[in-house]
């Protein structure tokens, strides 16, 4: 029985300092494969991208910027920092520096945006973001705003954001449910909003213009026909809406978009 559980308990030994050894060879083989980003500010892009490699890194230049501290064409600021520990085959984005700004920044408001464009390129200049806006009696397609503006000094980034003016839109609105509803209401409001009044036809009939009146044109001509032309019949008169009828149905349906000046049609009630 002792022999047993001496066995027993060698085993769980044993075990114990096997799971021991497994969790330190995994911990260093994780450890191993963990570097140091060194210090790549002040270096050559060439000497960056060597130093990078000798620790298992990689390395991009992603920006470049203007300033008067840092010689051109070194390395100006990296992502991430000095110091920062990380796995081998990681990416250390950096910015290079263009040196002191010696490239004037020209005016191209007024311009359409590729003119804009070709001027800011011809400079060595890169364009930036565009961004559009709807202005009331703009001319459209046109650079409205620069940043940085003209003739700026100081600047960080060799890129020139644009502001374009784009089309003045129409207002719009969403179509009310004027079912139910008289039509002389719906036509107050419609006209109050700049709307448009299109058909109004009366149900069983055919259309009929919203603003004709009871006497409209199908009175038949007070004339009398000549010998040499055949006498016409008389057309029926149509019904003429009421502007007590109500609205039976509308198009547009309720809950679509519209804009000022689109015709409204209804089917109204005798």
């Amino acid at each position: 029985m002792k022999t047993i559980v001496r066995l027993v308990l060698l085993g769980l030994v044993l075990l114990t300092v096997g799971m021991i050894s497994a969790l330190t060879a995994m911990h260093f083989a994780i450890r191993g494969r963990e570097v140091v980003i060194p210090n790549l500010v002040g270096m050559a892009p060439v000497d960056a991208q060597r130093t990078a490699l000798a620790e298992g890194l990689e390395m991009e230049v992603q920006r470049e910027y203007y300033s008067p501290s840092v010689p051109e064409g070194k390395i100006m600021s990296q992502m991430p920092p000095p110091g920062t520990t990380v796995k081998r085959g990681f990416q250390v984005q950096v910015a290079r520096s263009l040196g002191p700004q010696r490239v004037a920044i020209p005016d191209v408001t007024g311009q359409t945006p590729r003119v804009a464009q070709i001027n800011i390129e011809r400079r060595g200049l890169d364009l930036g973001t565009m961004a559009t806006i709807a202005v009331p009696n703009a001319p459209a397609d046109q650079v409205l705003a620069q940043s940085p503006p003209p003739n700026a000094s100081g600047v960080s980034a060799p890129r020139i954001s644009l502001l374009v003016s784009t089309p003045d839109q129409p207002a719009a609105f969403v179509m009310p449910n004027f079912v139910g509803q008289p039509l002389a209401t719906a036509t107050n409001l419609l006209q109050n909003a700049g709307m448009r009044m299109g058909k109004v036809t009366v149900a069983n009939s055919e259309p009929a213009a919203a603003n004709q009146a009871s006497t409209g044109g199908g009175t038949p001509s007070s004339s009398q026909p000549t010998s040499s032309s055949p006498a016409q019949p008389t057309p029926a008169q149509l019904p003429t809406p009421s502007p007590s009828s109500l609205i039976l149905a509308q198009s547009p349906a309720a809950g679509q978009k519209i804009v000022v000046g689109t015709a409204i049609e209804f089917e109204v009630s005798r």
